[in-house]
């Protein structure tokens, strides 16, 4: 053992002792635990720096989602192809507002919709 481990540990002991570890919020209460099995050990800490800061896998998702078929639609000439790519990206914001709304943040679409026009727009300021 190292000496900042003995310090530690011997520190441990005297607040347990002196009862500063009594009345502590969730005491006697079982642990929440996370199953992580299906997220790959080198990403684990990453995604629950992620989750604590409170974004999803599945909102990150859909925005990726919604960002390529807004690329899309940019260089898209075909009118069919470009209302059909419309359609598709209304289902994304849908569903993006319906995570969102689960997790009672208010949304609005056109914020994310018009991001990349926005930073567009700065840079060429």
């Amino acid at each position: 053992m190292d000496f900042s481990t003995i310090v530690s540990e011997e520190r441990i002991r005297r607040s347990y002792k002196e009862g500063e570890f009594e009345n502590l919020p969730g005491m006697g209460k079982p642990l929440k635990l996370e199953d992580l099995s299906s997220i790959p050990e080198d990403l684990r800490m990453a995604y629950k720096m992620l989750k604590n800061a409170g974004f999803s896998p599945e909102e990150n998702r859909l925005k990726q989602e919604m960002m390529t078929v807004e690329g899309l639609m940019k260089t898209c000439e075909d009118l069919e192809e470009k209302e059909r790519l419309q359609k598709k990206l209304n289902e994304k914001l849908l569903r993006f507002n319906q995570v969102m709304s689960k997790r009672r943040k208010q949304t609005n679409a056109s914020i994310f919709k018009n991001y990349d026009e926005k930073i567009t727009r700065k840079w060429n300021q």
